[in-house]
């Protein structure tokens, strides 16, 4: 499954229809027709999304978001709503409670999975950060983030210099922001140092001319990497959902299909500069709060201090969410050897080139610690089996199939290790999921870890944790 969406309706036809366009797109869906049983739902099942009509029989949808983010568990979980007709004001105060995005019916079915997609991908990102968040809390690292902060800068995109500078100069007077405005081609070119963006307002202009110049801008600043936690909003003036569905599959964090609205506009943006920064600051918080405590000096991995943590956490949020993942413990393969022919200053050179590429090779929200003098730990979240063996046979593979360049050779010298897999988070039945003690899923990759070293070494072997 892609992920789990919570659909509030009190009209079961209307539920059934979602329902059905979003189970053909793999995803487990769960239903309520009231705010009350929503809460429950949500609490009981962890939803990565809710859709909710605009009005329920025991509150409208700003009430709704309001209550689910009373709540600790379902705070941060995305709401989508679905209207029937136009209201504005009902629109607004949805908004501005902190709905993420209001569709209006009939909804072409290519957009609504696109946004779907785009807020489930946003949801997840966000919740992997909260969850290392958490393990350095647990340690005792971290500290409260603010909600308050200096202006956000904003920069707004366009073709049509005119109608642009008009969005500006409505904009301004609503906005606590530094609002500038470039074309696509000056976008990226003009960025100073201490001056980067925090949301980029991208506006596809009435024809389709230069709509290929606004989603390459688009492409190139989630691919960059000092504007790719940017916030990118899509502002159409002229509805096309095929084209929006392609923008948020391409990145954009936010989409205004009905043309320009400065309040509307208003609320979108001060929204995604509120998730940046709090986003900006959990990854600070991860990055730089006393990495010597829960760093290795040698390679600028985490030890084995963070890791174990971490990896209940992962176990923890697995056993919520019912996906599973992946925990692999890698270990150079006679090692010893390296240090006796060649010196202790070669063997940390290798260690050193290994950490490295096995950070380059796994996506960023993996763990990749130093448990040990050559060993490894790698927690994979939200990973099944197949993807699983081949992250493993990849690393295999990239440790040896290229030298290492080590002092006191003359030329790169032969390297390569063996991985033990097991997955954690995998349910026999919807209420029974397998043991999330850290120790336990450890031990069972360290014995697969064993059974690749006795069958050769260089290779991977799988073995999964007992229920």
């Amino acid at each position: 499954m892609q992920g789990k969406i919570l659909i509030v309706d009190a009209i079961s036809t209307n539920r059934i229809v979602l329902k059905v366009k979003l189970a053909s797109a793999f995803y487990e869906v769960v239903q309520a027709a009231t705010a009350d049983e929503a809460c429950v739902a949500a609490l009981r099942h962890t939803p990565d999304l809710i859709i909710s009509a605009m009005a329920l029989p025991d509150c409208d949808a700003a009430q709704l978001c309001a209550r689910l983010h009373r709540h600790p568990q379902t705070r941060a979980v995305p709401l989508m709503v679905v209207g029937c007709r136009p209201d504005a004001e009902a629109r607004l105060r949805a908004l501005e409670a902190g709905v993420q995005d209001v569709m209006l019916k009939p909804i072409d079915d290519t957009l609504l999975l696109a946004r779907v997609r785009s807020l489930i991908r946003a949801h997840n990102s966000a919740a992997e950060w909260q969850m290392r968040d958490d393990t350095s809390r647990a340690l005792g690292f971290a500290e409260e983030t603010t909600d308050f902060g200096p202006p956000g800068r904003c920069v707004v995109v366009g073709t049509d210099t005119g109608p642009t500078q008009n969005m500006l100069r409505q904009l301004r007077p609503q906005l606590r922001a530094n609002l500038t405005f470039a074309t696509p081609e000056t976008a990226l070119r003009d960025l100073a140092p201490g001056k980067i963006p925090d949301v980029f307002i991208l506006i596809l202009q009435q024809d389709d001319t230069h709509s290929g110049d606004i989603l390459r801008l688009l492409a190139a600043v989630r691919a960059t990497a000092i504007t790719r936690h940017a916030g990118i909003l899509v502002l159409q003036q002229r509805a096309d959902p095929g084209l929006g569905a392609y923008a948020l599959d391409l990145g954009a964090d936010d989409l205004m299909s009905d043309g320009f609205d400065a309040t509307e506009l208003t609320l979108r943006v001060k929204a995604m500069m509120r998730r940046k920064r709090i986003a900006d600051q959990l990854r600070a918080t991860v990055r730089t709060g006393l990495k010597a405590a829960v760093s290795d000096p040698l390679t600028g991995l985490h030890n084995r201090r963070y890791a174990m943590p971490h990896l209940t956490r992962v176990a923890e949020h697995a056993a919520a969410t019912g996906r599973s993942f992946a925990v692999m413990v890698a270990d150079l393969d006679h090692f010893k050897q390296i240090n006796d022919l060649y010196g202790h200053a070669s063997g940390d050179a290798v260690l050193v080139e290994v950490a490295r590429r096995l950070r380059e090779n796994l996506r960023g929200v993996d763990l990749v610690a130093r448990i040990g003098g050559e060993e490894f730990l790698i927690v994979m979240p939200a990973t099944p089996l197949s993807e699983a063996r081949i992250a493993a046979s990849r690393l295999c593979r990239k440790i040896g199939g290229q030298g290492f360049k080590v002092p006191g050779a003359t030329e790169p010298i032969h390297v390569t290790i063996s991985i033990g897999v097991t997955i954690g988070g995998l349910r026999k039945t919807p209420d029974e999921a397998t043991p999330v003690d850290a120790n336990d899923l450890l031990d069972v990759a360290d014995k697969a870890l064993y059974a690749a070293k006795m069958q050769g070494r260089n290779q991977v072997n799988l073995a999964r944790p007992a229920a």
